[in-house]
């Protein structure tokens, strides 16, 4: 979460409260306007309360006209039943809820068996709030794992940890938090992620574990898992060094299973030690969910879990929050039990259909270039064609959000940092209609672009952000 510093001056303008907000009478509901900035001297009635903080969200954005997001906008309303109802469940209190308990080992065991453990009975894994969570705890136990055959060396040496430049951010906030060196492959040239033989280059006595990307939220292309587990064969009849490989597949975790099962880069392959998703992105589920599966119990350390006793009962437990509610896990079951495998498999491709269908209109237009086309994640990103010269991706986006569209700009980093690219997300609820909506509304504005004398946005930083 971002972090935020409280108000620096006064309230100026506190709430301005419409006498009707009152519980019967005008008059009589009427009350001091309440602070913003500290809590109020006296309570509010409830519908007073409800109404200011309903006027103010009426501003936020339209999540579901929201391309910079992989994060779920749309469940069925028989899925937010079952959140309500779990709502004050403390998901770590298993001894009290154990209905709720059991419905995540179920899912643990169905991911274990989606992402072909050797022996999905083995297979060790638990909820998170989200993949960044997941990412963090498959980290320390690479780190732990690494720490303990190199105990006549550790602490004395720093371990270091191989992946790509495009990595989410969670992996180099896991590399500051645990004092790991971030080793990054950067891009280049056509080259958005990772190349396996020079993340196998990088790798040496010191390295805990290289991180792979099924689906890059810079492009949302996948990156060759299989091609760098072998190089890291390769390295180990060199050299010996055994180096385990971490699969994020926050979101194409719950895409490649379905519609790219001839695509090997999960426990099939003996390399991969640990894999990550998020629940809540392709798997479908409200925020904030993930889940961190490990191919075996040996995978993860055991004096990294802990066993509490709490409200009444010993209770194995591994993750860096402690209380939290269980609704999203519930609604997780939920929508495994809701859909099974045809019904994710015909989700998904419905919204790589869209995102393959909209890259293409997109290209049609003729003043933008394709990086990717939606099909490895539903994802796409795009730039100006060469000869624009008029606008640039940042007017673009700048002029779609006037239209309620939140459709991303963004620089990619080092070494291509003079590639400034749009990009966007289609997920489900993002439907065919809407992409018409999507392409009708960026039709309609290119003849202005294009009339510009040059690109208009100053302050690009201010205009959009890169949203993962």
């Amino acid at each position: 979460m971002p972090l935020h510093q409280g108000q620096q001056q006064p309230d100026a303008h506190p709430h301005s409260v419409n006498p009707f907000y009152g519980e019967a009478n005008p008059v009589s509901g009427m009350v001091e306007a309440p602070p913003k900035h500290r809590l109020p001297d006296g309570p509010l009635p409830p519908t007073t309360a409800l109404q200011l903080v309903h006027d103010e969200l009426m501003l936020d954005g339209n999540s579901r006209l929201n391309l910079a997001t992989f994060v779920t906008t749309w469940m069925e309303p028989q899925a937010g039943v079952l959140m309500a109802e779990c709502r004050d469940k403390n998901m770590i209190d298993k001894d009290e809820y154990p209905r709720t308990a059991e419905l995540e080992r179920r899912c643990v065991s169905m991911l274990a068996d989606l992402w072909n453990a050797p022996d999905p009975s083995a297979a060790v894994g638990c909820s998170t709030t989200g993949s960044s969570e997941a990412c963090m705890l498959a980290g320390m136990a690479l780190k732990r794992r690494w720490a303990l055959r190199n105990a006549d060396r550790y602490p004395s040496v720093r371990p270091n940890l191989v992946m790509g430049v495009n990595v989410q951010v969670c992996w180099e906030k896991f590399c500051n938090f645990w004092e790991v060196e971030a080793r990054q492959i950067p891009m280049e040239g056509d080259r958005f992620h990772l190349d396996p033989e020079a993340a196998a280059a990088l790798c040496d006595e010191n390295t805990i574990g290289v991180v792979g990307i099924l689906g890059s939220t810079f492009d949302g292309s996948y990156e060759p898992i299989e091609e760098l587990c072998a190089a890291l064969d390769r390295l180990q009849e060199r050299t010996g060094l055994d180096i385990p490989v971490h699969v994020d597949g926050a979101s194409g975790a719950m895409i490649a299973p379905f519609l790219d099962e001839d695509l090997v880069w999960d426990f099939r392959l003996p390399r991969v030690s640990s894999i990550n998703t998020s629940g809540h992105k392709y798997g479908l589920v409200y925020p904030g969910v993930g889940w961190a599966l490990w191919r075996t119990a040996d995978e993860l350390p055991e004096e990294l879990v802990f066993r509490v006793n709490y409200l009444g009962g010993d209770m194995p437990t591994f993750a860096l929050n402690f209380s939290r509610p269980g609704a999203q896990v519930v609604a997780q079951y939920y929508t495994f039990l809701r859909l099974g495998r045809e019904g994710y498999r015909a989700v998904q491709q419905t919204t790589r259909d869209v995102a393959r269908a909209l890259a293409e209109r997109v290209d049609c237009l003729g003043d933008f270039r394709l990086l990717t086309r939606g099909d490895e994640l539903p994802v796409f990103a795009f730039t100006t064609a060469p000869e624009v010269k008029a606008f640039d991706v940042f007017d673009v986006s700048r002029r779609m959000r006037e239209k309620g569209w939140l459709l991303p700009a963004y620089t990619f980093p080092e070494n291509r940092e003079d590639l400034s690219v749009l990009r966007v997300v289609c997920r489900n609820g993002f439907s065919s209609d809407l992409a018409d909506l999507f392409i009708e509304d960026l039709t309609r504005l290119l003849p202005e672009l294009r009339r510009q004398p040059h690109p208009l946005t100053h302050d690009k930083e201010a205009e959009t952000s890169f949203h993962h």
